[in-house]
């Protein structure tokens, strides 16, 4: 039906599957692979189209258990939720993210969208709920990673980025490589 290739590169709430697909490459460069991992997404999730792509190409690997760290305003979305059970994927949703991160092997932290709330008092009702720092850190596993879609906010403090288990600006740069890799084969050069 379509002659011509079109990527995704993002589209406004509902799915970012470029981001997708560089975050699983980030996971498994860093980790070693995607199967038999705790992966706990917090922040926007309601919003956040990263983490709706994220969680739906998950459901493609082994032994995934998903966390849903979020305020209660800010969950993730039914149909996503929908996605994951008929797949088999177990999932649980909370708003602490200390009583999720003892079993964390990715943390994917996103922004709060302030664009996409009607007014300032709603915003700062969810925003700065969950913050990254070298102390937090100090509860989670010493073979983790921490990613970000970015750009960020203030859900990462600066002095968490020289911690080891920091991969969001690695994953970062894993975006321009798979995403030229994309483009190469849209453009039958692979």
């Amino acid at each position: 039906k379509w002659t011509k290739p079109i990527i995704n590169a993002g589209d406004g709430v509902g799915e970012h599957p470029t981001q997708a697909l560089l975050d699983i490459f980030t996971i498994r460069e860093v980790i070693g692979t995607v199967n038999n991992l705790v992966i706990t997404l917090v922040g926007d999730l309601a919003n956040g189209r990263t983490v709706h792509s994220l969680a739906r190409l998950l459901t493609h690997y082994n032994k995934i258990s998903l966390q849903f760290v979020s305020p209660d305003q800010l969950r993730m979305p039914e149909e996503v939720k929908e996605y994951l059970r008929k797949r088999d994927i177990g999932f649980r949703e909370m708003t602490s993210l200390v009583d999720a991160l003892p079993e964390t092997d990715v943390l994917y932290m996103t922004r709060i969208q302030k664009e996409r709330f009607e007014n300032e008092d709603e915003y700062r009702s969810c925003c700065d709920h969950y913050i990254v720092t070298p102390q937090l850190m100090t509860k989670a596993k010493p073979k983790m990673i921490v990613m970000h879609p970015l750009p960020r906010l203030n859900e990462i403090q600066p002095d968490f980025d020289s911690d080891k288990r920091a991969a969001y600006f690695t994953q970062a740069e894993n975006g321009m490589y798979v995403r030229m890799a994309l483009l190469a084969k849209v453009l039958g050069k692979i």
